[in-house]
């Protein structure tokens, strides 16, 4: 709430307009060739919000929105649409985080069965899985979800 709004303005550029804007320029020449497919790489993140992660977890949120809007929009011009969750992922990125990271090789051979299969969402790990699942569930604190 009281964070740098530049801070939080380029979270928002990056993983919101940035996608946005990707999906806009590539759409159009997708759907002439015929359709394909559009992978938006978001996080488990976009449903597990915490204090330290607010404007990321935000952005990625308005990501996946955007990722359903558009799997509607370009569905009938052939264009699949997915969405890729993950907590980390052994990269640069996630290189300052002791915890588990998943092997990028193996979450990119799991984006591309997804896609081939038609997947909508793709689950990369397994605190993905139980994130996703847990969603129905009333809200609770993040102390709660992490005893």
């Amino acid at each position: 709430m009281d964070g740098d709004l530049a801070r939080i303005e380029l979270e928002l550029e990056t993983n919101f307009y940035g996608p946005l804007r990707v999906t806009r320029a590539f759409a159009p020449i997708l759907a002439s060739n015929g359709g394909g497919a559009i992978l938006n790489v978001l996080s488990v993140l976009s449903w597990f919000h915490l204090p330290s992660t607010g404007a990321y977890s935000a952005a990625k949120a308005a990501a996946w929105a955007m990722t359903d809007v558009a799997r509607q929009e370009l569905g009938p011009s052939g264009i699949h649409v997915a969405a890729l969750h993950v907590v980390y992922m052994d990269t640069d990125m996630a290189a300052h985080i002791d915890a588990p990271k998943a092997d990028p090789a193996r979450v990119a051979s799991l984006a591309l069965d997804g896609i081939e299969n038609d997947l909508t969402e793709i689950l990369a790990d397994d605190t993905t899985r139980n994130v996703k699942q847990g969603l129905s569930a009333p809200p609770t604190s993040p102390a709660a979800i992490a005893a």
